[in-house]
């Protein structure tokens, strides 16, 4: 069968296709004039807005996109549903300090939360500089206590220091709880001044009981900072207000379309996005503009020519609260073949440089796409592409990756919080993304061969 695959490839490899002059000019044409990655992240923000994961608000988002896929000619439309567990973010969200400097913080709840009892719970907060402080305080040591981890994030064009700093979110509040902290609050996983605090998923190790965890803006963590530095021997007793909880089992789904190529036997292209978002913001930049991109893109490879293979876009759900969307997209259809697959989910502003998994193994391959997004401003790398977080199923199959990265200078700014909105899309830069994914998608769904990664051990 794979031999037979091969040979008729190699044959359809000699049969007209688009022009790589044509392919060219579809992606000078995005860079220049594109309005549909525009369209349907103004639209899916307008006319949806938040799409938290499992809620009927998501639910909506799906039939949306769906119906934006049919109307712009995608093939194979699908909405394909899974169940998940589901947690909402409730409507009562409140920080206070009684003592001894009262006043009000601005929070917002991490995903998998527990609720406080009602009315609040009062407790004195212990604060940490680091999360490797709070690794080294002994157990107990927090009983009946509220941790807050002060642990500050930088910007970076790359995103690097999310891995630095995003610990504090991810465990720290489990690891708080395992030292008997009541509660738990974070400096925000964020980079920018304002009164704006970000949320997201948070964990809690087995046979650790969730408890109520919320991130604090970077200014009131400031203040936070500054009250028990100026309280020396006086507790500095906050009273934290949550309503957040599990409802339970509830449906998601991924939403799928293809550009068909004309040889339906060769694995597809697979360009991924996530469709929902935190409740707090419209979800225009994490990730709507990654949807818009890979969908506009694939619009303008089709429109350069018929693709020899198929070019598939994922727009996956429930990604926020635990890869949901990944996880069983991979399971459903464990067993097919994957070519290659990318994803946008990094906002909307330039993409900067083309990393894969395969320079090493297929170099001829890389510098063709290398060398086609030079003048947009790509640079080569050498660094290893790890595929984003709705690939599952290709890195499952150990396939070819490609991360196309964009300026993520700003992202952090606006990351999970209230100010995702679609005043933040740059268009020039939003263009700039779909014609980069053009040139690449292009080259990629009209590659006939297999692409060549070295063996894994």
């Amino acid at each position: 069968m794979f031999t037979r695959t091969l040979a008729a490839a190699a044959v359809l490899a000699l049969l007209p296709t688009p022009a790589s002059a044509n392919l060219d000019k579809a992606a000078d044409r995005a860079a220049e004039s594109d309005v549909l990655a525009w369209d349907f992240v103004e639209g899916i923000s307008t006319e949806v807005g938040p799409r938290q994961a499992g809620t009927e608000a998501e639910a909506r988002g799906r039939v949306w996109a769906v119906r934006w896929l049919r109307a712009n000619g995608f093939a194979n439309v699908a909405d394909e549903q899974f169940m998940m567990d589901t947690w909402v973010p409730g409507d009562v969200m409140r920080a206070t300090v009684v003592a001894p400097y009262a006043q009000p913080l601005e929070i917002v709840p991490l995903g998998n939360s527990a609720a406080t009892p009602a009315g609040g719970l009062t407790a004195q907060v212990v604060h940490f500089a680091s999360y490797a402080a709070l690794e080294a305080a002994p157990e107990g040591s927090l009983t009946g206590k509220i941790a807050f981890i002060d642990h500050a994030m930088r910007a970076t064009q790359d995103g690097s220091s999310y891995g630095f700093a995003g610990p504090a979110r991810w465990t720290g509040p489990g690891l708080a709880a395992s030292k008997g902290a009541v509660a738990t609050v974070i400096r925000s996983i964020g980079t920018e001044s304002e009164r704006t605090p970000h949320t997201g998923g948070t964990s809690f190790a087995d046979g650790v009981g969730p408890t109520p965890a919320a991130a604090l803006s970077n200014p009131d963590a400031d203040n936070l900072a500054r009250m028990i530095a100026r309280a020396g021997d006086r507790r500095v007793m906050l009273r934290l207000e949550l309503n957040s909880r599990q409802i339970g089992r509830t449906q998601s789904g991924n939403v799928v379309g293809e550009i068909l190529g004309r040889d339906r036997n060769l694995p597809p292209v697979l360009l991924a996005c996530h469709l929902d978002s935190w409740w707090n913001g419209t979800g225009a930049f994490d990730d709507g503009a990654g949807c818009g991109i890979i969908a506009a893109a694939a619009k303008a490879v089709a429109a350069s020519g018929r693709p020899l293979r198929t070019i598939r876009v994922l727009f996956a759900g429930a990604e926020e609260t635990g890869l949901w969307g990944s996880k069983a997209y991979a399971a459903a259809h464990k067993g097919e073949p994957v070519f290659v697959g990318l994803e946008s989910d990094f906002g909307a502003d330039r993409v900067w440089r083309i990393d894969s998994n395969f320079s090493a193994s297929d170099p001829e391959l890389y510098r063709k796409l290398a060398a086609s997004v030079a003048r947009f401003g790509v640079a080569p790398s050498r660094e290893v592409a790890s595929g984003g977080a709705d690939l599952n199923w290709v890195r499952e199959q150990d396939g070819a990756l490609i991360d196309l990265q964009q300026d993520g200078t700003r992202y952090f700014d606006l990351h999970h919080t209230n100010n995702d909105t679609l005043d933040k899309i740059d268009k020039a830069q939003l263009r700039q993304n779909v014609a980069v994914w053009t040139v690449v998608t292009g080259i990629l769904a009209n590659h006939p061969a297999p692409i060549q990664r070295a063996p894994t051990r």
